[in-house]
This record gives C-alpha cells, sequence and structure tokens, in this order.
C-alpha cells in the first residue's frame, strides 16, 4: 500500500511546491468525467438498490457509461436551445440518473439540485433564482409526489419551456398520464436522452474554470433562498484533489447514503469519488431515511465490501441500534461524518465497538464541501487540517473588518479562501458581509487552530447562547450530557428569558431501554460542566431531534418550540388563556403571535410578556 499523503502541515507545504496549475491541469467537470472514464473504463461506477432489501440485483453504471450519459445529457440540453447562463432544475430523490443529470447540466449550462422534500413554494423561489428554463423530475409514482409538487410549481414558473421525466422501473408508473400545458414539453428523459451522441459534445463550448456550473441553495428550508454559484474550477480542483489525497488507500467502495441535492453527495460521493477511481453504492432513493435500507445496512456493507461510509452524527447515532450481527464487516475501515459537529464520546463508542476509524471532516456549500479533512491520524475532536493550495485564517471582526488576528488555540471566527471557494452568491445583496477583505469568505464558524494547524470548532456564531452578555457555546452543554449512558442526542438552545435575555437548556433524546429524569440529568449537568453559566436550567424530552433533509440538527425547531412553551408559561402565570405561536422570520427573527381569549387582557398579557426578545404580536 502506498504512503499516506497530507497526514501533516508539512506534508501539505512539501504537497504545494508543485503549483496548482500543473499538478491538476484538468480544468472542468467533462475533462474530469472523460479522464475518469479513460483510467477506469467499464469498471463499475455506480450500484444502486432501489429498496434496501436484502440481496436485491443493483442497477450498475460504468466509468465509460457515466461519461456516455454525461455527454448524452448535455447534447440533450443544448438540443433544447438551453442557454449557458441558464439552469436546470433537478427534482429527484438519489436515482441512477442523478449524476448524469448534474454533471450533464453543468457541461451543457448550469445544473441546480434542488432538494425535493421542500415545499412547492419554496420550490418556485429556488427555481426562479437559479434562472431555470428546464426540470428534471422524477415520473409519477405512488411512492413519491414529486410529480405533483412540480405541477404545482410550474404556474409560478413562466419562464420554464420543458420538463425531463425520469422513469425508473419498480418506482414510477409507465402509464401515468403526464399532460402539462400547451407552452412545456414534457420529455421522457431516458428515451430522448439515448437517441443524443455519446462520445462527443454537439455544441463547441468553451469551459473555463471561472464558468458558472452548479448553483445550490443554502439557508436551510424557509426565508428567502441564498444561491451559491460554483465554478467548474471548483468542481475538477475537488475531483483531482481526492484522486491525489485518497490514494494511498487504494480503489475502494463507498456507500453513499446522502441526498444529491447536497453539496457532499455531489462532489465528495460523486466527482471526488469518481475520480478515486471508487465504486458508489447508492443506497435507495431516498438513502438513509429508508426504514428498511437502515434494517440491512451491516448487510450491504458486508454484500459490497465497502470500505467507506460517509454520513452525519444523526445517523451515526442511528446505527448504533442496528447489530451487526454475523455480518463480515472487516473490510470497513472508516466512517466518515460531516455536515454538523460530532461528538467525540459518540465517535469513541462507535470506534471501539466497530474497530474501524470515526473521522470528522468540515465544509460547506460555500466551499464545494471542504474547508478541512481528516488525514489518517485525526486528533479527538479536530476538523482536520487545510486543504493543499487554499488558507484558513481565526479572527475577530468589526462586521466585515479584522480587528484581531488570532493567536495558535485562540478562538475567533473562521475564515478560508482557496480554489474551493464559490464565486459568491448569485443575490448580490446576499454577499454583504460575506467576504473579508477582498477574497477571504466568512464561514461564520467559530474555532481555533493549532500550532501544527489542525483546525477545532467551537461553535457557530449565530448558535451562541447569550446569557446576560455572557457567550455560551452549545457544545459546552451537549458533550457532557451526550456522555451521560441514557443520553443518545441532546441539543443545547437558549431558552428565552426576560432578564438574561437567554438562558441555556437542552432537549435530550434518551437512549431505547433506559430512564432517565429531567432532575437527574441537571444534576448530572451540575456536576460534569465546569463553565456555571454554561449549566442548563431545563431539560426537555423528545422523541427525535429535528434535522434537516441532509440530517442537521434544526435548531430553528427547538427555538421555536420553548419559546412557545416559555411564553405560554408567562402569561399562565397571570392566569391569562392565549393560543402562542413562535416563527423564525429571515427578516424579523424571532415573531411571537398571541391569539387571547379575552381581548380585555391584552394591556396584563403586555405586562407579563415585557422583556422577552422577540417581536410579539397580539391578535
Amino acid at each position: 500500500m502506498k504512503q499516506a499523503l497530507l497526514d501533516t502541515l508539512d506534508d501539505i507545504k512539501n504537497f504545494e511546491q508543485l503549483p496548482q496549475a500543473e499538478r491538476f491541469p484538468l480544468q472542468n467537470t467533462l475533462e474530469v468525467v472523460e479522464n475518469n472514464a479513460t483510467r477506469f473504463g467499464d469498471d463499475p461506477a455506480l450500484e444502486f438498490l432501489l429498496t434496501g432489501q436484502r440481496n436485491e440485483t443493483p442497477v450498475t453504471i460504468s466509468f465509460n457509461e457515466l461519461a456516455n450519459k454525461t455527454r448524452q445529457t448535455a447534447n440533450l440540453l443544448a438540443s433544447l436551445e438551453l442557454a449557458e447562463n441558464e439552469a436546470v432544475s433537478i427534482i429527484l430523490p438519489t436515482l441512477p440518473q442523478s449524476h448524469p443529470l448534474i454533471l450533464g447540466a453543468q457541461c451543457a449550462a448550469i445544473a441546480n439540485p434542488v432538494n425535493p422534500l421542500l415545499e412547492s413554494e419554496h420550490l418556485a423561489e429556488i427555481m426562479t433564482a437559479a434562472n431555470a428554463r428546464i426540470i428534471a423530475c422524477l415520473a409519477p409514482s405512488k411512492h413519491s409526489n414529486l410529480w405533483q409538487k412540480m405541477l404545482a410549481v410550474l404556474p409560478m414558473l413562466p419562464r420554464i419551456h420543458t420538463v425531463l421525466m425520469v422513469h425508473v422501473p419498480g418506482l414510477t408508473d409507465p402509464d401515468a398520464i403526464t399532460q402539462l400545458p400547451d407552452t412545456v414539453k414534457v420529455l421522457d428523459y431516458n428515451l430522448a436522452v439515448s437517441r443524443q451522441p455519446s462520445k462527443q459534445l454537439i455544441r463547441n463550448r468553451q469551459i473555463k474554470p471561472d464558468t458558472l456550473a452548479a448553483f445550490f441553495h443554502t439557508g436551510g428550508t424557509t426565508g428567502r433562498p441564498k444561491i451559491a454559484q460554483l465554478t467548474h474550477g471548483n468542481m475538477a480542483f475537488l475531483g483531482q484533489l481526492a484522486a491525489s489525497i485518497n490514494q494511498h488507500l487504494g480503489r475502494q467502495t463507498v456507500l453513499c447514503g446522502l441526498p444529491l441535492f447536497h453539496i457532499f453527495g455531489v462532489i465528495i460521493l460523486g466527482i471526488g469519488a469518481f475520480s478515486a477511481g471508487n465504486r458508489v453504492v447508492l443506497l435507495t432513493p431516498s438513502g438513509f431515511r429508508n426504514p428498511e435500507a437502515i434494517k440491512n445496512f451491516w448487510h450491504h456493507v458486508a454484500r459490497f465490501k465497502v470500505n467507506t461510509v460517509s454520513l452525519v452524527p444523526t445517523v451515526l447515532s442511528a446505527l448504533t441500534q442496528i447489530p451487526v450481527g454475523d455480518e463480515d464487516i472487516s473490510p470497513l475501515q472508516r466512517l466518515s461524518s460531516g455536515a454538523a459537529p460530532l461528538s467525540q464520546s459518540l465517535a469513541k463508542r462507535v470506534s471501539d465497538e466497530l474497530g474501524v476509524a470515526v473521522t470528522n471532516g468540515y465544509g460547506m456549500t460555500e466551499t464545494t464541501s471542504l474547508i478541512s479533512r481528516a488525514p489518517d491520524n485525526q486528533p479527538p475532536g479536530s476538523s482536520g487540517l487545510r486543504l493543499p493550495y487554499s488558507q484558513i485564517r481565526i479572527a475577530h471582526l468589526d462586521g466585515d473588518r479584522v480587528t484581531h488576528e488570532c493567536a495558535p488555540e485562540q478562538t475567533g471566527v473562521v475564515l478560508v479562501k482557496g480554489p474551493q471557494v464559490f464565486a459568491g452568491y448569485r443575490e448580490a445583496s446576499d454577499n454583504n458581509g460575506a467576504w473579508i477583505e477582498g477574497d477571504w469568505f466568512n464561514t461564520g464558524d467559530l474555532g481555533y487552530l493549532e500550532e501544527d494547524g489542525y483546525l477545532y470548532l467551537t461553535g457557530r456564531a449565530k448558535d451562541l447562547i447569550i446569557r446576560g452578555g455572557h457567550n455560551i457555546d452549545p457544545e459546552t452543554i451537549e458533550e457532557p450530557l451526550n456522555r451521560h449512558p441514557s443520553v443518545m442526542s441532546c441539543v443545547a438552545i437558549g431558552m428565552p428569558d426576560p432578564y438574561a435575555g437567554e438562558l441555556p437548556m437542552a432537549f435530550v433524546k434518551l437512549t431505547p431501554g433506559t430512564e432517565a429524569t429531567a432532575d437527574e440529568l441537571l444534576q448530572y449537568a451540575q456536576q460534569e460542566i465546569q463553565e456555571r453559566a454554561a449549566v442548563p436550567k431545563r431539560i426537555i424530552f423528545v422523541d427525535e431531534i429535528p434535522t434537516t433533509a441532509v440530517g442537521k440538527i434544526f435548531r430553528p425547531a427547538l427555538r421555536q418550540q420553548i419559546t412557545q412553551q416559555v411564553v405560554q408559561e408567562a402569561l399562565l402565570t397571570k392566569d391569562i388563556v392565549a393560543g402562542v405561536i413562535a416563527k423564525l422570520d429571515s427578516k424579523k427573527g424571532m415573531t411571537i403571535s398571541v391569539t387571547l381569549n379575552d381581548p380585555e387582557q391584552q394591556g396584563l398579557a403586555e405586562s407579563a410578556l415585557e422583556g422577552y426578545p422577540g417581536q410579539i404580536d397580539f391578535r
């Protein structure tokens, strides 16, 4: 086996002695895809499992077929007169057609993968912001409402002229009625793409590193969408980098249960994995959300001799409840966690039980998925080392101005620049505050660097609990509580308080088969949390921690829940009966709507709620 590369900061600096352009000569997505086909030919690039059942026959796509389908998709889109500055919005679950559509759209124009779990109005906002002219959507299916969502979206999108209907045997209905408005053409994607040339592009397009390749939406599931613009240079860099930094591992089989509308699935489990010659097993259209796939998870790992699984902490936690049994998972070398902070106690427990490395990297949509990566010997709690040819900087900020450069081990805001950093947000106003001193991207995360170059994240600036001016990192609460044997997972947030502004509290999901009371956990926290101001004032048990479609903890839902509860309690102390709805508004912050049973009590209610943060409206 070849020696591991880039395991230290000195390794990275030595690697950078060769200029980036010489080390990574490929400049766009198409060149990377075609290079992969030349190197790996008819070897399998993708294996797709439709149901997640044991021993089902997978659909296989080779590297040559992936390149051919990419060119055919680009040619189909060109034949539909899609301009180079227009987008194809892709509303699909994880399918064999997903990667060719995403890659082909980049070669013809701009790919816009969209979260299919969003409501129609939000889908329309994203596609409008992306300047979409074509939609690729799952064909009608009794297992999915995507076609119905697309029909609801069309009246809001007068610029859409074509819908590419994606059929999957066993998932979609081949006989369904698919009539659309007269102004919109509908094509069977599989049939239409098969009629296109597969060996070259019919449109002679010059694709440069700074040519826009993809629009990804960021910013959660409510409010006006922010569109991050990624370039072909971003994509090509990450693909070639993945091939270099993983060559000591040899070609691997990786399991993908993460969605392909998310940057991690598209890049790390897509073009990056393909460039390393890896076989990617797509674990059903709904990925880790498929109960059958999760039930048979270790069987699939054993059957396909999986070496690496990329997941998020919530999935890692869930897998601890699935027994390995007598499945042979000895080829499994690494569980790679991302998208959210990873509890050290959870990582150690899983690593000890399974005998595999559990690593944690760091990145975001705006950095084409990576800022730092985990080397083979990752210190516990770190997010790894910076990427080659990129830089990480820790600073204190006043607006968009650096007021203080942080010394090693001093916490500040994480800033990054490099070839993986995106070309900015599509809406100019979204770039306000995003850039520091010109080309440093402000991640909004808090962290510090050690002398040896390892990055440690300490929290999210906007996730801080601010108690009477005292900043509390939620991880200060979460990490100790997660060590309690009855705690499966927990989330600490700020509970509205009329005096302190916020008080720390935690939502807790208990490990199945265990018991604990709120008082017991509060006493445990009192003993284990060194920072007195961080000791939570309340514990609330929940059956599930709310997450986004990619498994990130969705803190706004928890903030809304606790806000409603404390406001309701404050009113009841004055014998005021009212309905309370808290909602996090993208512009106004937390808004609280109070509907009084007795409108004559409004004055008393205003007095009872005086001092609570957030906008309060009485009805």
